[in-house]
């Protein structure tokens, strides 16, 4: 059962949240107009993390952000998980320049974003700069400085000195050559399921392939919330050492033969996370909120980091949980938490943990175990992950000895997206 089980809120598909989704893809006549002008104005290619939240700002998954913070916003944001006006919101989405560039482009100005390829898929009429205090956001955002955390680390050592925002037109969103059938916009989401009639959809947050403890909680969440199930991982960025997205949306194509036929979308979400624990929790159902979904899973240590550089975890493990019920009226969602799942051979099934019997035999597998096990290329048992989903890794993570084979002479290669950093399997973060 889940802990705390399902929100009082009957909701059916509503509204996003701040009530209109947001739409800022220009019509084709400008798109034409501020290609001709873009020539003239000064040019910024937007870092991946930069392109993830310009695509949820353009087509609506951060309503109801119209571009990124102002300086007002950014502050509520950081000290009270608002925005100037009152709306809940717990992460700051924030564009960050160079000094030689605002230099050229500041208040008055306009700014082309372009993608890696110099292709316009924005302009920013700007408004604002300011410098902000980055140690400070972190310490308000992540409750931390320590470089340990991923958040921190990129605002602290990576993050440009000055913030703008502005009026925010987009041409165009970032092109995805991979996987094209399974990326939507809120949009086409929400109308997907209007198709289909379903009126009740728990979303799921994962970075990680789904084993059948994943699929266990899905089910599990799916039958007490009466609702079928939108799998919605995370593609744009995640936390350093994750495996590579290729990898994971194949694990998660082979296993969607094993829900019930008809009972699930599977949707990419290109979001650049911020690792920022129950504040990320939030913002992730906000986000789902967007795209439709009623229910909202929160598992344990949601979006977690993993330790600081003293040895302990950043949050407590269920910190989200308690957070999104404190907010789960003023979201109109339900919030689903559980505990961690284990498997218990003697019930030949996944219980949480503080329901399995006093002194039953538990079996799981972490993150480095995993890992591990792919390396030197032992089985991944049938019950911690479907024969499909245990093919696809080994395909895509070759064993220390085929490698060896493989890489020789030299050092071993190591797939994209792993190393020894890499998340442990926990439900869903």
């Amino acid at each position: 059962m889940s802990e705390g089980g399902v929100s009082a809120i009957i909701t059916t598909n509503g509204p996003p949240h701040g009530g209109v989704l947001v739409d800022l893809l220009v019509e084709p006549d400008r798109a034409t107009d501020l290609s001709k002008r873009a020539a003239e104005w000064p040019s910024w290619r937007l870092t991946r993390r930069q392109r993830c939240d310009l695509e949820l700002l353009g087509g609506g998954g951060f309503s109801p952000l119209r571009t990124f913070l102002g300086e007002a916003d950014y502050s509520s944001v950081c000290e009270t998980m608002r925005l100037a006006g009152g709306v809940l919101w717990p992460i700051p989405i924030t564009l960050d320049l160079p000094d030689d560039l605002v230099t050229l482009s500041g208040p008055g100005s306009t700014l082309a974003l372009r993608d890696t390829d110099d292709t316009l898929l924005a302009v920013l009429h700007i408004t604002q700069a300011w410098r902000p205090d980055l140690a400070a956001e972190a310490a308000t955002v992540f409750g931390t400085t320590d470089l340990a955390h991923p958040g921190a680390e990129y605002l602290l050592r990576h993050v440009h000195p000055w913030y703008v925002t502005g009026e925010l037109e987009v041409l165009r969103l970032p092109a995805h050559p991979d996987f094209l059938p399974f990326r939507h916009t809120p949009a086409q989401v929400r109308a997907e399921f209007a198709r289909r009639g379903w009126q009740r959809v728990v979303a799921f947050q994962t970075r990680n392939p789904l084993h059948r403890a994943h699929q266990e909680l899905t089910l599990r969440a799916a039958r007490e919330a009466d609702a079928q199930l939108l799998i919605h991982p995370v593609v744009g960025v995640t936390k350093p050492g994750d495996i590579d997205h290729h990898i994971r949306v194949r694990c998660y194509q082979a296993i969607l033969p094993h829900y019930p036929e008809g009972q699930v979308l599977l949707s990419l979400l290109p979001l650049a996370m911020r690792m920022g624990g129950p504040r990320e929790a939030l913002w992730h159902a906000i986000i789902r909120k967007n795209y439709g979904a009623t229910h909202f899973i929160v598992g344990r240590d949601h979006a977690g980091p993993g330790l600081n550089s003293g040895g302990r975890p950043f949050y407590e493990p269920y910190a989200a949980q308690d957070l999104l019920r404190r907010h789960s009226h003023e979201l109109g969602m339900g919030v689903m938490t559980f505990r961690r799942l284990v498997y218990v051979p003697e019930h030949a099934a996944y219980l949480p943990d503080d329901e399995a019997p006093a002194g039953a035999r538990v079996l799981s597998i972490s993150g480095t175990e995993l890992r591990q096990r792919l390396a030197e290329g032992r089985d991944l048992p049938a019950w911690f992950t479907p024969p499909e989903i245990a093919a696809e890794l080994r395909r895509s993570y070759p064993s220390m000895a085929r490698r060896a084979a493989m890489t020789s002479p030299g050092p071993l290669a190591q797939p994209a997206g792993v190393g020894a950093g890499g998340a442990d399997i926990d439900p869903g973060f």
